[in-house]
């Protein structure tokens, strides 16, 4: 393990200059660069002193990151709801510890989502099939297939599909609180 990298990272992440750690943890500027660059190790009680700059115990930087899931497949794919004509389909699991919620959102003809409450954040769809009304607040707009839209999401907002066909919309909330209901 390359104690000298990670600390880098560390100090990087909390936007520190070297000259900052050294001086919150009572070493010079020159130690920190020699540490960062591998040329010395330190010692338990200096590390420590470095890392509680960070908030980060000894076992907390000595633990192997876990590696994060990248690709998920049709059988990640959680059914959030599949009644009167609307299915929702979150895309990658445990949204509940992430920024952002995708989701698939398959609205039969005539179906419509109730109007969802205000929260903070935006909201993105892309038209995958179909056509939709989307309203915002007291303004109705019409998407049509491979057509997109954005918003905040502190806008009362409502999605209809207003097609023959069943519309399909990849849906992204962030963060995370996406209202399943529909009409």
């Amino acid at each position: 393990m390359k104690i000298g990298q990670k600390l880098k990272k560390l100090r990087m992440a909390d936007s520190l200059t070297q000259e900052e750690l050294a001086s919150r943890s009572d070493l010079t500027k020159g130690y920190i660069s020699q540490l960062e660059n591998d040329a010395t190790s330190p010692a338990i009680s200096t590390l420590k002193d470095i890392l509680d700059v960070f908030g980060v115990s000894i076992s907390e930087f000595f633990d192997e990151p876990q590696e994060n899931q990248v690709v998920f497949g049709k059988e990640a794919t959680v059914i959030a709801t599949d009644e009167d004509g609307i299915r929702v389909e979150l895309l990658v699991p445990g949204a509940q510890n992430r920024t952002m919620d995708p989701a698939l959102v398959t609205l039969q003809a005539g179906e419509a989502m109730d109007e969802q409450s205000l929260h903070e954040g935006e909201e993105f769809g892309y038209l995958l099939r179909g056509r939709i009304e989307l309203t915002l607040d007291d303004k109705t707009y019409v998407v049509k297939k491979n057509e997109c839209f954005f918003f905040p999401s502190d806008q009362r907002h409502a999605v209809k599909n207003i097609g023959n066909d069943p519309a399909k919309i990849l849906w992204v909330v962030t963060p995370p609180t996406f209202d399943y209901k529909g009409k």
